[in-house]
């Protein structure tokens, strides 16, 4: 067996047996072992063979290596024994070659450090202690790592982690200390009993909060190589989360992520971390439950995405690092295919699980016509009733939310999840097997309701027959009973009707309110006596009177209606009632609003949603006619009917009513008028200048002339409405790709700056929307609006005005600055539509046979189809790539097989399992991921055996008790 390619010092002899030649022995300060003058002769075979066979039980080796060892020639044998013996021997490592002497040393270093501040020369000597034991734990015998375990040796390490200060844990000692742990896992019951200790792994993540970059690499392989040995998945996972709370990260894998995409400048030592990472997140996403669990592998993977980690996947390629861009290859490999797996249970080819519209429509489309879909609606319902504002904790509603779904998913059938369980005591199972319950018990109601329905539809059929026989021999004597009844009461009514106009006065006699000046009436007031009446009494003894009332109206009614008249009202009801309305939400008395009219609002207190209502009810000829009758009854008026009758004696009202709010509202039209005006304006000149938009119509051009050779004749132009056309244009090879597909690459390729052609026509899109009829008619009135302000400034010029009327002075400076932006407005709009003109006469288009929204709408129809087909090249670029890729990378990992299994033939593997530094090493490198995804995860499981069985020669491990 040739010797290994990868040398590693402190193996000690694990690495010696390569060859038939004789070995080299290496000792953990890698200095070849000299040829020994035996002290002793060599025992006879028997006696070689039993000490022989004691020394490499105490080497803890597997099977493999083992028949190696036996399988030395017997000078070799006794060789090593004796080599072993006299380092055992040797006075100047006596001390060192027990635990106790480290764990000491360990626990006095924890102490000191937070009394003391140590200069360099003392922490290379801390760094030497640690690094010592170290070594020790990889080479000394079996029996020196039990004494560790025993002495509980791994808590001294894991307090001194815990308890490291900031000087202690940016040096090398932190990355020693992480050693240590990593090469006691290096054994088999080292490894146990790490992985048996309850916060080990949660003490070694919190590690990952240092600066130190090898201390992080060396944390990182540790769990990334915990991840692939059983149950030991679930430990990282819970340690990532433990570190999310130790570290105050927002979410769990916040701190890789930014590590990930973090710059230092220093390229090694980069790469080494972001290939560190990367390794972890693979074995993460692809061991334990990810091994066979798509949802698991999806539910992890969501996490990183969304934390950002497909864009920083992609700036990593940068590095050209191969080791980095085969974590990078195999991480995407998975996902697609995870992707693919996902798609086909929807019948799709992709899930866009960026897009909550696309993933709602595939669950909808999965749902419909299912027992679940109006369960689905319900969840929906209930989502919009959902807290969604800032703080107030509604975060935490649906973060809750999202738990429960997470475990509904990932719960197995024993109630176990994979994850850290995001919510405690929540059994997927026992509420499933309670829902199942009720629903057997709403199914046997629902059945027994269906019955007694059943039941008593067929019994009211049997009575509806018996009382269609029934009615029918009846129908006549009910007749006549019922016209004999309307009879009684009819008279019965009339002597009741005569009883109460007997008692009650006559009505019709009363005198009317607008007589009772200067008579008895004037002074009566019946409300004094409405105080003392009994009115339940009258209504007992002049029953008859009141069933009359409850026709007509109660006493109440009657004396409200009867004081109501009092209050004078010659206006409409229901436009005073809306008069009402608008005056209450004003807020300001007739004299305000008056006196904030004739200043034309100096004060600013009408709004223009204000003045757009007032303009409603301008007092009208025939109203103002009415309130002239009756303006020595001011006082009476109704409040509806006084507003409009002092609106009136304002000269002008109406018009300076609309004057105002002409000039509240100008700056808003000209601010929606004048963009319109500009994006048809820049459009007809972007059309005409565009160099890259007259390339793509000369593209087009040949084109078509090269598909209608010998029918139609070669062509010089084309309608612009036939632009479009293109993009429906589907080739005959395949149908994904069409003619505008095929115009975007023959551009690229060849008017590569054409492709830009959005930042010609950047105005088009607006242009599309202006409508130039109604545009024209804007500016029209905007135009009639100013002259009818011109004219009522003459009119009121004319007049004396009243005391505070300041509509001369607002409305004179109003138009001068307004008429000059309106005259720059309608330059503009006559230059506008002389540029439109020339832009359809450009493109060989009949003026006024097309209008802008439609012209320009042609083009924003082009660029949005322009621009949505060259998304759909690179995307088809982009799976193109991620195919070429696979393919190497099958490619290579075929050769790589091959080249196994020719090493394997010919007798010459140099794989030797068992190893934690093998795994370690293997994750490093990407080797434990290079197996297609069947073939990955098998071997994977028969290599993490293999380092769980250790050859078959694993020893019973030391319980502690915690």
């Amino acid at each position: 067996m040739p010797p290994r390619k990868r040398t590693r010092p402190g193996l000690g002899f694990l690495c010696c047996f390569g060859s038939s030649e004789p070995p080299e022995i290496n000792l953990k300060d890698s200095v070849p072992l000299q040829l020994l003058e035996f002290s002793a002769p060599m025992p006879p075979a028997e006696e070689l063979h039993a000490r022989f066979s004691e020394l490499v039980d105490e080497l803890d080796l597997t099977d493999k290596n083992r028949e190696a060892m036996f399988a030395l020639p017997d000078e070799k044998k006794w060789q090593i024994y004796c080599s072993k013996k006299k380092e055992q021997e040797d006075p100047n490592k006596l001390a060192t070659s027990w635990p106790d002497y480290y764990i000491d040393r360990i626990n006095s270093m924890a102490a000191m450090q937070t009394l003391f501040a140590f200069d360099e020369e003392e922490m290379e000597m801390r760094n030497k202690v640690v690094e010592d034991l170290k070594t020790a734990l990889r080479t000394q015998p079996m029996r020196f790592v039990t004494r560790f375990i025993e002495l509980d040796g791994l808590t001294c390490l894991l307090n001194f982690l815990r308890s490291m200060d900031y000087e202690t844990s940016e040096s090398r000692v932190h990355t020693s200390v992480i050693g240590c742990i990593k090469a006691l896992m290096n054994n088999s019951q080292g490894r146990a009993h790490v992985l048996a200790h309850p916060q080990s792994i949660n003490t070694i993540s919190q590690s990952l909060r240092t600066e130190n970059i090898k201390t992080k690499v060396a944390v990182l392989e540790i769990l990334g190589a915990v991840c692939l040995v059983p149950d030991g998945h679930k430990k990282v996972l819970q340690a990532m989360a433990h570190y999310q709370k130790y570290a105050a990260e927002r979410t769990r894998f916040q701190t890789l992520l930014n590590e990930l995409d973090k710059n230092t400048g220093r390229y090694r030592d980069e790469v080494n971390l972001k290939t560190a990472i990367m390794s972890f997140i693979n074995a993460v996403l692809n061991a334990g439950a990810g091994e066979d669990n798509l949802e698991f592998r999806l539910h992890l993977r969501y996490e990183f995405l969304m934390l950002g980690i497909q864009p920083v996947i992609d700036k990593l390629r940068e590095h050209e690092n191969a080791t980095l861009d085969r974590h990078l290859d195999f991480f995407e490999m998975v996902r697609n295919e995870d992707d693919s797996e996902l798609a086909k249970r929807f019948d799709a080819t992709h899930v866009d699980t960026k897009s909550a519209g696309a993933m709602f429509e595939l669950i909808k489309k999965k749902l419909s016509h299912t027992d679940a879909y109006p369960n689905l609606i319900s969840i929906l319902q209930h989502c919009l009733q959902m807290p969604y504002k800032r703080g107030g904790g509604s975060l935490q509603h649906w973060q809750l939310l999202d738990r429960i779904l997470q475990q509904l998913v990932l719960q197995d059938d024993k109630g176990e999840d994979p994850d850290a369980a995001p919510l405690d005591n929540f059994s997927v199972k026992n509420i499933i097997r309670m829902l199942v319950n009720e629903n057997e018990v709403k199914q046997w109601r629902d059945q027994a309701e269906k019955f007694r329905k059943d039941h008593m539809e067929l019994l009211g059929k049997l009575e509806r027959k018996e009382r269609e026989c029934e009615t029918k021999t009846t129908e006549k004597e009910d007749m006549m009973k019922t016209l004999n009844k309307m009879k009684d009461k009819l008279q019965r009514e009339g002597v009741e009707l005569r009883s109460a106009r007997e008692q009650v006065l006559d009505l019709s006699s009363r005198i009317n309110d607008n007589v009772i000046n200067g008579t008895i009436w004037n002074d009566i007031d019946d409300l004094r006596a409405f105080k003392i009446l009994d009115l339940k009494d009258i209504e007992k003894m002049f029953s008859a009177y009141q069933r009359q009332q409850k026709e007509t109206g109660s006493m109440d009614d009657i004396y409200v209606s009867t004081r109501k008249v009092k209050e004078l009202s010659v206006i409409d009801g229901r436009r005073a009632q809306n008069c009402v309305i608008l005056l209450s939400k004003l807020k300001m008395s007739n004299e305000e609003i008056k006196r904030a009219i004739l200043e034309m609002d100096e004060r600013e207190e009408l709004a223009k949603d204000m003045l757009e209502q007032l303009l409603k009810f301008i007092p009208e000829k025939s109203d103002i006619d009415l309130l002239e009758e009756h303006k020595h009854e001011l006082e009476r008026m109704a409040r509806a009917d006084r507003f409009l009758f002092e609106m009136s004696r304002i000269d002008h009202y109406q018009q300076r009513l609309q004057a105002l709010f002409f000039k509240k509202k100008f700056a808003e039209r000209l601010a929606e008028t004048k963009p319109k005006v500009e994006a048809l304006l820049s459009a007809s000149r972007e059309v005409v200048r565009s160099k890259r938009l007259t390339q793509i119509l000369e593209v087009v051009l040949a084109f078509g002339n090269f598909m209608n050779k010998g029918q139609r004749g070669n062509a010089y132009g084309f309608k612009v409405s036939s632009l479009n056309k293109i993009a429906d244009t589907k080739s005959s090879i395949d149908r994904n790709i069409t003619m505008l597909h095929y115009l975007i690459m023959i551009v690229e390729k060849n008017y590569n700056d054409t492709l830009h052609i959005q930042d010609d026509l950047s105005s088009v899109p607006e242009a599309a929307k202006v409508n130039l009829s109604e545009l024209e008619k804007e500016v029209h009135n905007m135009k009639s609006g100013l002259k009818a302000l011109e004219a009522e400034l003459q009119y009121q010029q004319s007049r004396t005005r009243e005391r505070g009327d300041k509509f001369v002075a607002v409305i004179g400076d109003f138009i001068t600055v307004a008429g000059f932006s309106f005259s720059e407005l309608e330059d503009q709009l006559s230059e506008a539509k002389d540029q439109f003109t020339k832009s359809l006469k450009h493109f060989g288009e009949e003026e006024g046979r097309m209008q802008p929204d439609e012209f320009f709408g042609i083009f924003d129809t082009f660029l949005q189809s322009f621009s949505e087909a060259r998304q759909d090249l690179e995307n088809m670029q982009r799976r193109k790539d991620e195919e070429e890729r696979r393919a190497r990378m099958e490619a290579m990992l075929k050769e790589q097989r091959e080249r196994e299994r020719r090493a394997k033939k010919s007798g010459a593997s140099d794989e030797v399992g068992g190893e934690f530094d093998d795994l370690v090493s293997a994750l490093r490198s990407g080797e434990v991921f290079d197996k297609d995804l069947n073939k990955f995860k098998r071997n994977r499981k028969r290599s993490v055996n293999q380092l769980v069985e250790g050859g078959g020669r694993e020893r019973a491990v030391t319980k502690v008790n915690y």
